[in-house]
């Protein structure tokens, strides 16, 4: 039974702090599965035990649980009434992608990401999972302008390498959610080491958008679809912006560069 169906016939049972929680999700629907606990208590003035309550009185074993099945649904009317032309659609959708991000970014907070990038002793980008692989990405993508930047995906590596920083270094924290806990863990112990910390995130209001110098903002919400490629087009679009800035703003000499790239490979390809 979806999960609106499922409050309306266990409405007349709920306390009166349970029904402000039902109201609640009722009236954000499917965009609850990116909400959080806290989220939930700041707009209903309830306590963490009337959620987990009201999720239990419905069936689910708790919070959780409760927003995988609301991403299961939409998830799956999405795929239901996805056209057969679906090529064209993820066309658009990533298009979207690309103008939703672009409307987000703010230019004087640009240019405080490029003040920090063009004063950074040394870069570090972490991310985990998909953030990972695009932090990886990004540290190529900063190649073309000489940056030699470290990517670090590994939550444990990471702890280290913060906690070796100097106020001199610069973090670059990917994380769509802003809620990732192994990246605010790592980016904490590099702030608290005086690093400098560009925070690349969905959410201004996140974890990890509070120990950012400088929000860089994506515009891709996930949960269910996570890794999604139009989450990460939205970061490398971000990322690539930031390259272009810093290109720009030091005059750098890109065609040397990238001729001095290229031949260190050239000889690699197979004839």
């Amino acid at each position: 039974m979806r999960y609106d169906h499922l409050i309306q016939e266990h409405y007349p049972t709920l306390t009166r702090s349970e029904k402000k929680v039902a109201d609640y999700v009722l009236k954000v629907g499917s965009q609850l599965m990116y909400a959080t606990m806290s989220d939930i208590k700041a707009a209903t003035k309830v306590g963490d035990a009337t959620i987990i309550r009201f999720c239990q009185k419905l069936g689910y074993n708790g919070f959780s649980d409760f927003k995988i099945e609301i991403a299961k649904e939409d998830f799956t009317q999405q795929e239901q009434t996805r056209p057969t032309d679906y090529y064209d659609e993820i066309s658009q959708h990533l298009q979207e992608a690309l103008t939703a991000t672009a409307k987000l970014i703010e230019p004087a907070r640009l240019n405080q990401a490029i003040d920090l990038l063009s004063q950074a002793h040394k870069v570090y980008i972490f991310g985990v999972g998909g953030s990972g692989q695009v932090g990886a990405s990004f540290a190529a993508i900063l190649l073309r302008v000489g940056i030699q930047a470290t990517p670090v995906g590994d939550p444990h590596i990471q702890a280290q390498v913060a906690s070796l920083l100097a106020p001199s270094d610069l973090v670059i924290g990917l994380s769509l959610t802003g809620r990732t806990k192994d990246t605010y863990d790592s980016l904490k112990i590099a702030k608290d080491n005086g690093a400098r910390i560009i925070a690349i995130t969905n959410n201004l209001n996140s974890p990890v958008a509070s120990l950012g110098d400088v929000i860089l903002q994506t515009a891709i919400e996930e949960f269910l679809n996570g890794g999604s490629v139009a989450g990460r087009i939205s970061q490398l679009y971000i990322c690539d912006v930031l390259t272009q800035g810093y290109e720009n703003r030091n005059q750098v000499d890109a065609v040397a560069l990238r001729e001095k790239v290229l031949r260190s490979i050239i000889d690699k390809s197979i004839d």
